[in-house]
Parts: structure tokens; C-alpha cells; sequence
């Protein structure tokens, strides 16, 4: 075993005797050393329940014959980061979270690992780290939030970001914001529609490295206690087998898990992720072939934010995301061969499964789209791509052109949108917000729900080399590449200047000459990082682009 490294021989008995300090067995140091790393916090909804899920965890790998050790990491609230300098250090603790599991999983030799996250940077965090340590590992994750209630209809976080618009052009009053904002999140989980948390706990499952039932079991449901035991028992099968994460997270399971993505219609911000942990597992995923994925995987799914979608509980009812995936293997559109955590080829997992509700989840000839729920969209505004939910995009937004209205940060934006200095038709871009511009990549769910809740998602665009919310909806395209910050074509754009969307033929485009657009960029004065100090400093001078899943360079 790894860990006989810290408890076997002659002059390990020191490291034995601080093991008795924790009240450990002679029975308890001779098995194996399981890690299980939990993100549980105070200051997130998503988190606050994952005592309760870390204790299964290791109940299940005490009735398996391991012995658990409890750790914790970081996490960030990206609801309560919003549109504050917090939001800042959202995706850069990505990193952080990755370093600090493979720190605790090497000093203290772990033979095998449970992650426990829940959270939008925390998830793709700790698959890094698994992809990185390569020791056997489970994910389970801490659940969906159930959705809230206001006379009769589900309601969600998105909704109350929505609302704040609707109050600002006058059409819902500050007391009815109150009712709402009281029961739009009901109790711990991740936010109940297909944001950012859930995409990734879903497409954890995709990947092979969670348990059938992960991406969609409610946090509230006992059944996520027996999960999180099954998890803990299952790891110690995979120590067994020597059935590590690379084993699993090979070109087929990343092929999978973006063209469910496509049929779920998924956050934008998966393919952030996705590129990154395929980058740890020494994947290559060029950018332009997601768009292969999204032309031939129909969108099965319509999932809040989008207008009039389901929740995550209605998906779960459905048969989650194994009924996605059976529908998707049955129209030859996964690789059924790939092995996942069960210790079983997904095909196999998938034999007994079938569709509960074909509302939640459509035949593939009854799609919403003959195409995924996400583009990515390439032209001289964008040399090195950009992203876009076309899922949630109104069909008369799916094409425009429009003149910029260019902000150099979000918060700039915001007040602009507040105070209804834009026009219909306008093309709004807010820059130096990217990975190294932000620093920090931020999200912009708050201008895009302002213009949401007034009524002019369909009537006005939103560019940024930051990040959209998986709660967006609307013509809103993000991650453009190179950010402005590194001197791409973004950063010349002027107020007025013609901006193309074409999101069918997956273009972006300035309207301008290009020896114009050269002739700005020659003149581009050299970038300095806005944070003079600290870990975002430090961040901004070694994160590379979205492109490339903003991971840090060698």
C-alpha cells in the first residue's frame, strides 16, 4: 500500500504513535489510508450540508475495510461573489483548491481519495486534482438545491436576479422582490437549475468518476446519504482493482461528457472546466471541435435558466443523467466501452436504465434543437474562439449586427444598464474582465439578468473575455480569446464600431478593415496586472487563456 510509507517498519514508529494521537487502532493503521477531501463550509448553501454527506462517505469505507481520514478545502459562493471584487478570486481558486487536495493527498500518503464538492470551482478543482494524483477516486458531490415556490410556480436563484431588472424599469415592486427573494432557495444544495454546480456535478457522472445518480440526487433526499456511503465503499473496489482516474478519463469519456453536455444545454463555463481537467489528464481538445459535438448531439433537455425550463428534480425524476445517457448511447451518440467508477463500462451501467418523463427528457427525434446547447464561435473578434449558450438565445438574436457599446469592466457596465444608457440593437462589450484582464475571468450575471428582467435579452448582445453565470440566458457570449488584456482584437473595439453575430455559422465578427484592426492593436500600450499584490497578482502573471481552460502555464 501508498500509505506503508507512514506506518510500516522500524522507523516509522513515530509516525505511528501520531497516529494513535488521533485515536487510531492497530486494526485502523494496517488498512488502507483513505482521503476524504471535503469542501464543507458556512458561507455556501451548496456546502453546508456536506458534513452530513462526508460522514457516509466514511461509513462506507469503514464497512469496506478502509480507514477515512477527513480533510477540507476552499470554496467560493459564486451567488455571493457576484458583482463585487470577490468574484475576482472565483475561478482562481480553482487552482488553489487542485493544489491544496494534491498537498494533503502526498504528505500524508493517501492510498485512495473521496471528493466531496458541490460548487461551481470546486468541482472541476478536485477532478484536476484526481486527473493530477492519479490515485483511485470516487466524486460525490453534495446534491441540488430543490427548487422554492411563489403562488404556484418554481422558482429559483436566477429568478431573483431576473427581478432586480424587473424593479429597476418599474414592472415589479421592491415588496414583491421581498416575497420572492424569501422562498427562491429553500435549503442547502447547489442552485436548482442547470447552472455552472449542476452542469458539473452531471458531467462529473458523465465522466466516469461519479456514481449514477450523482449529477441529480437532491441534497435534501436521504438518497444522497446512501450515495455518498456507496461512494465510500466503492472507492475501496477501485483500490482493489487498481482502477485509478486515468484509466477513465481518457479522449472517449471527454467525448462523452461534452455531448451530454450538448444535450443537456448546459453552463458555458463547462467547457472552462472540461478543457482544464482534460489538460491534467494529458487530453488535447481543440476548441473547434466542440462544435462537432454540438452539430451532431440534439438538445434533450430544457433546464432553467432558459425560459419556462425544468429543475434539476424534475431531471432526476426523469432518470437523470443515466436516462440521459442511455438516449443518448442509443442513437450511437456516446462510446459505451468507456469504464467509470461502478468498476463497469458505461454501456453496461446503462442496461437496465430508461426514460421516466419524455417532457424532461425528449426522443432524440423530438429535440428541442437538432443541435447542442452550446457553440463556440470563431472570426477576427474571436481568432482563438468564443462561447455561447445557444440554448437560451432568442431566435432573433441567433443573428445580428449591431453597433459596440464598449465598457472596460463590468461594473461600468452595470451602472450603465441601470441607468438605461443603451439603446436597442446595441452590441454592450465589457473587457479587460478575462482570465489575466479581470484578473480572475469574472462572472457577469448581474448585467445579464438586468437586461433579462427588463424585457431586452432579445433585442440586445453582451460580449466579454470574462465569464457568463450558467444562470444566464440571452444573446451573451463570453470567454473571447485572446482577452483583452493580451492584446487581442477586443481590446481596439470603439464605441460605434459594427459588431456580426452569426451564431449558425459560428461567427464573430468587427466590421471593420482589417488594416484598421492593426493599426490599433500596434498602438496598444503594454498591459500591467490591476492587482498590484497578492494571489490575484501572482494569478494574472501565470494564467493562460480561456481557450485553453485557464490553466497556468508552465
Amino acid at each position: 500500500m501508498r500509505s506503508d510509507v507512514v506506518k510500516r517498519g522500524v522507523e516509522r514508529a513515530p509516525h505511528r504513535s501520531l497516529l494513535r494521537a488521533l485515536g487510531c487502532t492497530d486494526r485502523e493503521i494496517g488498512q488502507p489510508f483513505v482521503g476524504v477531501i471535503n469542501s464543507y463550509n458556512e458561507a455556501i448553501p451548496g456546502h453546508i450540508g456536506l458534513r452530513q454527506v462526508a460522514d457516509a462517505v466514511k461509513a462506507g469505507i469503514r464497512m469496506a475495510g478502509g480507514t477515512p481520514f477527513e480533510c477540507n478545502t476552499i470554496g467560493v459562493c459564486d451567488g455571493l461573489a457576484m458583482n463585487h471584487p470577490g468574484m475576482k478570486y472565483s475561478l482562481a481558486s480553482r487552482e488553489l483548491i487542485a493544489d491544496s487536495v494534491e498537498v494533503v493527498a502526498q504528505a500524508h500518503a493517501f492510498d485512495a481519495l473521496v471528493l466531496i464538492p458541490n460548487c461551481d470551482k470546486i468541482i472541476p478543482g478536485m477532478l484536476m486534482a484526481a486527473a493530477r494524483l492519479n490515485l483511485p477516486a470516487v466524486v460525490v458531490s453534495g446534491g441540488p438545491m430543490l427548487a422554492g415556490y411563489l403562488d404556484g410556480r418554481a422558482v429559483d436563484l436566477n429568478d431573483v436576479f431576473l427581478a432586480v431588472g424587473a424593479v429597476a424599469r418599474g414592472e415589479m415592486s421592491e415588496a414583491e422582490l421581498d416575497r420572492l427573494e424569501r422562498v427562491a432557495c429553500p435549503g442547502c444544495g447547489s442552485c436548482a437549475g442547470m447552472f455552472t454546480a449542476n452542469t458539473m456535478n452531471c458531467l462529473t457522472e458523465a465522466l466516469g468518476l461519479a456514481l449514477p445518480g450523482n449529477g441529480t440526487l437532491p441534497a435534501t433526499h436521504a438518497g444522497r446519504v446512501a450515495l455518498a456511503k456507496r461512494a465510500g465503499m466503492q472507492v475501496m473496489e477501485l483500490l482493489a482493482r487498481d482502477i485509478k482516474p486515468l484509466d477513465i478519463l481518457t479522449p472517449a469519456a471527454f467525448r462523452n461528457a461534452f455531448a451530454v453536455d450538448m444535450a443537456l444545454g448546459g453552463s458555458t463555463n463547462s467547457v472552462l472546466h472540461l478543457l482544464a481537467v482534460a489538460y491534467e489528464a494529458g487530453v488535447q481538445i481543440p476548441l473547434h471541435e466542440l462544435n462537432d459535438y454540438s452539430a451532431h448531439t440534439p438538445h434533450l433537455c430544457r433546464m432553467s435558466p432558459a425560459a419556462g425550463g425544468h429543475h434539476i428534480e424534475d431531471l432526476h425524476r426523469a432518470g437523470g443523467i443515466p436516462a440521459v445517457m442511455r438516449r443518448l448511447l442509443d442513437g450511437g451518440l456516446l462510446e459505451g466501452e468507456v469504464l467509470t467508477v461502478t468498476g463497469h463500462t458505461l454501456a453496461e451501467n446503462l442496461t437496465s436504465v430508461v426514460v421516466g418523463d419524455e417532457a424532461v427528457i425528449r426522443p432524440l427525434d423530438a429535440p428541442y434543437s437538432s443541435t447542442g446547447g452550446l457553440a463556440i464561435l470563431f472570426g477576427n473578434l474571436a481568432p482563438d474562439g468564443a462561447v455561447v449558450k445557444q440554448a437560451v438565445v432568442a431566435p432573433s438574436m441567433l443573428q445580428h449586427t449591431g453597433p459596440a457599446r464598449v465598457f472596460d469592466s463590468e461594473e461600468e457596465a452595470t451602472a450603465a444598464i441601470m441607468a438605461g444608457q443603451f439603446e436597442e440593437g446595441d452590441v454592450l462589450v465589457i473587457r479587460y474582465e478575462g482570465p489575466k484582464g479581470g484578473p480572475g475571468m469574472r462572472e457577469m450575471l448581474t448585467p445579464t439578468s438586468l437586461l433579462s428582467g427588463m424585457g431586452v435579452d432579445d433585442k440586445v448582445a453582451l460580449l466579454t473575455d470574462g465569464r457568463f453565470s450558467g444562470a444566464t440566458r440571452g444573446a451573451a457570449i463570453g470567454h473571447i480569446s485572446p482577452e483583452a488584456a493580451e492584446g487581442g482584437p477586443l481590446a481596439v473595439v470603439r464605441d460605434g464600431d459594427p459588431i456580426r453575430i452569426d451564431i449558425p455559422n459560428r461567427a464573430l465578427t468587427l466590421e471593420i478593415p482589417e488594416d484598421e484592426i492593426a493599426r490599433r492593436l500596434a498602438g496598444l500600450p503594454p498591459w500591467e496586472p490591476k492587482v498590484k499584490s497578492g494571489y490575484l497578482r501572482r494569478y494574472a502573471r501565470v494564467v493562460t487563456s480561456a481557450s485553453t481552460g485557464a490553466v497556468f502555464q508552465e
